[in-house]
């Protein structure tokens, strides 16, 4: 209505809209369309597509550049423009919320670890946003039911999955090809070789001082304790030889005297260690007998034997006390003194 003097065009371009609205106004269409989106701009989904994806495996030679200078053909060059165009097709497929930014490759004096490192370490791991939509096999929406259109969408799933899989592989196996002839990577390689080993001389140097200062630190203390005994051996040869300037040579003397004094210890303990076994063993007076252990005392005491025996005993003391009469103070006395002499000396063995 707004271009009367070309009505025909117009009423074609109407069309178009239309039948654009058609399509996005259903959900179904709005899906599939945004899948094929790329596949659609670029030549359609009817075997016309051709993908303009950077060929990579062009690079994985040698002779794809020459040298390992900035020039048009050097190394550095050739690879940085690679990734730029990788970079520059991701681009496509995001959305504003979903751009970042790439690493790029940079230049034969960038620094290992502002470029280098980063641009390997987001590479070696790069995953694309490519959906691959054109490599898809069915149409579905030339189903003619809901079962048909779920199966081919499984095998649309799989196909898609296995060119972004072989796509991610491809890159990635490049980066590594770069990496293994990077010189920048080669010289931080040997750098860090160098101070690895420059640590180990210096912790092995540091070791080797350690065992060299405990050494002498262990001869210094043998050489002082060997001076301070011999210092401490000729005070007493010194003390000794005033000692006997000053009293005389008695040294016979003193030492039978010594030898007396260690036979009378010695005689002491001998005869205590023998009243000490008479008094922990048990002895019968009834029966005049020694018994090694209770149990055999027990047994002992209730014995026919024995009970005969203390009753005959019993029967000589009264008859003896019937003869010698003692009061009961008397006897208490008697008794109390004898305990005394009894404490003050030592026990003696009974005999018959």
């Amino acid at each position: 209505d707004k271009n009367l003097e070309n009505a025909e065009e117009a009423a074609e371009q109407f069309k178009l809209i239309q039948a654009a609205y058609d399509v996005l106004s259903d959900p179904q269409e709005r899906a599939w369309y945004d899948n094929h989106r790329e596949a659609l701009l670029k030549g359609g989904v009817d075997g016309d597509y051709q993908d303009d994806s950077l060929d990579l495996l062009h690079y994985f030679t040698v002779s794809c550049y020459s040298g390992y200078g900035d020039d048009e053909k050097g190394f550095f060059t050739v690879y940085r423009q690679v990734f730029e165009k990788i970079a520059k097709e991701e681009l496509e497929y995001m959305t504003q919320e979903d751009v970042e930014e790439f690493p790029m490759f940079g230049y034969s004096h960038s620094d290992y670890d502002t470029v280098v490192h980063p641009f390997y370490a987001y590479w070696q791991s790069f995953c694309t946003q490519k959906n691959f939509a054109w490599k898809e096999e069915y149409d579905t929406r030339q189903a003619s039911n809901r079962w048909e259109k779920r199966a081919m969408e499984k095998e649309n799933k799989k196909t898609r999955e296995k060119a972004r899989k072989e796509r991610n592989e491809l890159i990635r196996q490049l980066v590594a090809f770069i990496r293994k002839r990077d010189k920048r990577v080669q010289a931080h390689r040997k750098l860090v070789e160098e101070q690895n080993a420059e640590k180990t001389r210096k912790a092995e140097e540091f070791r080797r001082q350690q065992k060299l200062k405990q050494a002498k630190l262990a001869e210094q203390y043998k050489e002082q304790s060997w001076i301070t005994m011999s210092d401490l051996e000729r005070e007493l040869q010194e003390m000794e030889a005033q000692y006997e300037k000053e009293f005389g040579d008695g040294s016979g003397g003193e030492d039978e005297l010594e030898e007396q004094e260690t036979k009378g210890i010695e005689d002491k303990l001998n005869d205590e260690t023998e009243e000490a076994e008479f008094v922990d063993g048990l002895y019968c007076p009834a029966c005049d007998k020694m018994l090694k252990t209770e149990k055999a005392m027990k047994n002992h005491e209730k014995s026919k034997k024995h009970r005969e025996m203390v009753s005959l005993l019993r029967q000589q003391l009264e008859e003896e006390e019937g003869k010698f009469p003692v009061s009961l103070d008397d006897a208490d006395g008697i008794q109390t003194k004898e305990e005394e002499e009894t404490e003050d000396i030592p026990k003696q063995k009974y005999f018959k």
